[in-house]
């Protein structure tokens, strides 16, 4: 209980963050311009130069084992498979609404709530395991759904549909930030002064201000429309996939601080981007949008609990 109220108060605070967000739009009536220029603002400028400045000094942070990577996108295959099965028997759904459903269970909002997060509940440590994840998190995961779209149009595999996601992914300030700091991070120079200081100021807007944005996002969401969808989604996607994810995890054998960040990052509410793809399929919207404002808010309890079992070894 002592370590579940520990990562309660750490994160209660960055949640209390999403909740100004959403109470702006909801009851300050803020036009949506505001959200769409903050959620630009901290994609394009803030994340990046925190990510910057922190992957540039990759010298002084622990080394990171990549079998975390096996672990967490192992795990999240199983609960896509699992979502495709549950879209399918439960809901009807045919290959198309099965993929976003399935992808709906395993795509966290890894940047926007899981980077405070890590950084909040397990420090600065945290942070390189973090950014391996996300480098991989869209390819792998928009792959996997357009993939499997494709399967289903066509019943063969795109290549086309891979070197546009690549491409889309390359494009990313997130990952060029990761990318960039890691290269200089291995040259073992310092930033200079005069580059590290606006670097550091605009990095420590980054964390709130995301969370600000994310709140703001959620209020353009409506929560009653298909919600027995949005449970069947929120479930794999609170609970199983980060408890799959912690098992990959010790039967690996990975470290104690990659164990929690992957967990953390599974156990997290799911990504705005998720929505984003059910509209561009024109699949499971209603219940996608329902989706994203209960796992956000769930998981302002599971997150805490799942890390403090994990962390104390009893699960």
């Amino acid at each position: 209980m002592t370590a579940f109220l520990h990562h309660l108060a750490l994160g209660a605070p960055l949640f209390a963050l999403i909740l100004v967000g959403y109470l702006l739009m909801r009851f300050a009536q803020w036009p949506q311009a505001m959200a769409q220029h903050l959620t630009t603002f901290v994609f394009s400028v803030g994340l990046p130069a925190l990510l910057f400045r922190m992957m540039s000094d990759l010298s002084t942070l622990p080394p990171v084992d990549g079998r975390l990577l096996v672990a967490f996108f192992g795990g999240c295959l199983v609960v896509f498979l699992l979502g495709r099965l549950i879209a399918w028997k439960l809901f009807g759904l045919d290959g198309i609404g099965q993929s976003v459903f399935g992808v709906g269970c395993i795509f966290s909002n890894n940047i926007m709530l899981g980077l405070p997060l890590a950084r909040a509940s397990l420090g600065d440590p945290a942070i390189p395991s973090v950014a391996l994840v996300l480098l991989f998190n869209a390819l792998i995961l928009w792959t996997l759904v357009s993939l499997s779209v494709e399967w289903h149009r066509h019943g063969s595999l795109s290549f086309k549909g891979f070197r546009d996601t690549l491409k889309g992914v390359l494009r990313n300030p997130i990952i060029l930030a990761i990318l960039a700091g890691t290269a200089f991070g291995l040259t073992g120079a310092s930033l200079p002064d005069m580059l590290d200081t606006p670097l550091k100021m605009l990095g420590q807007t980054g964390m709130p201000l995301a969370l600000v944005a994310l709140g703001m996002s959620l209020a353009e969401y409506d929560l009653k429309a298909e919600w027995k969808v949005s449970l069947a989604i929120v479930i794999p996607k609170l609970l199983i996939l980060p408890l799959i994810v912690f098992g990959l995890a010790r039967l690996l054998g990975l470290p104690a601080l990659e164990t929690q960040v992957i967990v953390l990052l599974a156990s997290i509410g799911q990504g705005a981007n998720v929505f984003l793809m059910a509209r561009q399929f024109r699949a499971v919207e209603g219940g996608m949008a329902g989706a994203l404002i209960i796992s956000t808010a769930c998981s302002a309890l599971t997150t805490p609990l799942l890390l403090a079992l994990t962390s104390s070894g009893r699960i």
